[in-house]
């Protein structure tokens, strides 16, 4: 039985609070370990575990309220997926969690700066090359595959853990350490610090993810193929995120 979405206002406003917290978690975390090591290894490890942990509370304290997208890429590959079901959402409820994803990566990147006693600054860390493109295709393409495969495979109670694992690995395994996210690439522009990205570096970030999200979409329909997605919409568990 589909249960009824909760007000679209209240799942706008978990999605700001969810993608808000979650760049403060990344660029927090980042600002600290910069402080208490010198060493970028065990800045990253500081780093990566901070957000593995915090984006697996996150999605499972507010997944039965938006679903826990926290993330455009998800967002949009859910609306594909789910192309002439009910479950569809209408294009202005999906243009609303995008709006909320972004302003929130901003929100979350400023506060981090606040506790930090860090003033506000655009970012100067170029983060370029082909490389690192790549990285964030793969780290993209895996996390849409990851949590639309689990969803339709009626095994939607573990996208908290497989998606926060994915992401941890990702953290290392990935050039670009595993953005995967547009909300949380532009909120990381907003933060000169550890985790901050320059904006020049930006549009081809997201190219990439989009292009992620377009190769995890083509994965999830050829290897789960049977069924459409469950209820997307409220309960469902669906992050992403990353950092």
């Amino acid at each position: 039985m589909t249960t009824e979405p909760l007000p679209l206002s209240r799942r706008l406003a978990a999605e700001f609070l969810g993608t808000a917290l979650l760049v403060a978690v990344v660029v927090g975390s980042g600002i600290m370990a910069s402080a208490l090591s010198a060493d970028v290894g065990i800045q990253l490890l500081a780093n990566s575990t901070a957000t593995v942990l915090g984006l697996a509370v996150l999605i499972v304290v507010l997944g039965p309220v938006s679903g826990a997208h926290f993330n455009p890429v998800v967002t949009g590959a859910e609306w594909v997926l789910s192309r002439g079901s009910a479950e569809q959402r209408p294009w202005g409820e999906v243009a609303g969690y995008v709006l909320a994803q972004c302003t929130g990566g901003v929100a979350g990147a400023l506060l981090a700066g606040l506790m930090f006693e860090v003033a506000p600054a655009m970012a100067t860390t170029q983060r370029t090359g082909g490389g690192l493109l790549v990285g964030e295709v793969v780290a993209t393409a895996g996390l849409v595959l990851v949590i639309f495969a689990l969803v339709r495979s009626s095994r939607a109670a573990l996208v908290p853990a497989a998606v926060a694992a994915w992401i941890g690995a990702a953290y290392w395994f990935t050039s670009s350490t595993s953005f995967a996210n547009p909300a949380v690439t532009v909120g990381r522009m907003f933060s000169d610090t550890f985790a901050g990205i320059a904006p020049g570096s930006v549009p081809p970030f997201l190219l990439a993810q989009v292009v992620g999200a377009v190769l995890g979409v083509v994965a999830v329909v050829v290897f789960s193929p049977a069924g459409s997605p469950r209820d997307l919409s409220a309960e469902q568990v669906l992050p992403a995120v990353v950092h």
